[in-house]
């Protein structure tokens, strides 16, 4: 199975607009994150978890000419708002995408690209188009078996997603602890760690040294990483079996 971090900022991206802090004007490329993201591979079987607004980019950079499937954590702007580029492997593959969330997450999103569910010719290349499979228990995608992980975002709610030994789960400020027993016993684990200081709808650095101390994975990468963390500074000073996770990491296990 291979990894490949696509993006690994936040809501703002780094450099940040009109930010002039020793991060966002950095030349350290690690330094530099596009909105969070990662792909999935296994045996050429391409599955994306949440569509930033950078995702034509990081198709690009990425060398990315495939999906076969596209996992939705939650419908906030920076996680979905790159739904739009599907059409391009509508396209190229000639088939839908198939899109897998919770009922309320995909309820967002047929309310939000209303004009993805038009009536339409497969003609309509200018239209995405994306079949929408509701979450309801553990997952068979591809040769793939995915387990579901609730968690917590502020008020709201997010969705974890663990690949046999790998997991997912970004935008996260509470893990219950019915969803923890599903995260035990891993190779790696990704989990969003925003900064140092407390923030009300994310895990700080310390809350999620916690969380790895708790189901203690082999290996964790912290990503949806703000400007307030500069990649080298930090990197020294975390676990040696945790790290900051940067934009074109590719972790093959």
């Amino acid at each position: 199975m291979e990894i490949i971090f696509l993006g690994t900022g936040t809501s703002h991206g780094i450099p940040m607009i009109a930010c002039n802090c020793k991060v966002c004007t950095s030349d350290n490329p690690k330094n530099n994150r596009m909105r969070t993201s990662v792909l999935v591979r296994e045996n050429g079987y391409n599955i994306l978890i949440d569509a930033t607004p950078e995702m034509r980019l990081q198709c690009l950079k990425n060398n990315i000419t495939r999906l076969d499937a596209v996992l939705i954590t939650h419908i906030h702007a920076d996680h979905i708002f790159g739904l739009d580029d599907l059409r391009r492997f509508n396209i190229v593959q000639r088939k839908e995408i198939p899109l897998y969330g919770t009922s309320d997450t995909l309820e967002g999103i047929k309310r939000i690209f209303d004009y993805a569910f038009n009536i339409r010719t497969e003609k309509d290349g200018y239209l995405p188009r994306f079949s929408l499979n509701t979450i309801n228990g553990n997952l068979k995608v591809g040769n793939l078996s995915i387990v579901p992980v609730d968690a917590i975002h502020g008020n709201g709610f997010v969705t974890g997603y663990r690949f046999e030994r790998f997991a997912y789960i970004t935008d996260v400020s509470e893990i219950p602890e019915h969803s923890l027993t599903k995260l035990m016993n891993l190779d790696i684990l990704v989990l969003g760690a925003l900064r140092y200081t407390p923030h009300a709808k994310h895990f700080n650095i310390d809350q999620a040294l916690d969380i790895v101390s708790k189901i203690k994975p082999k290996m964790t990468y912290f990503t949806h990483i703000c400007h307030e963390i500069e990649h080298e500074a930090t990197n020294s000073k975390l676990p040696e079996n945790v790290e900051l996770a940067y934009d074109g990491l590719n972790v093959t296990f």
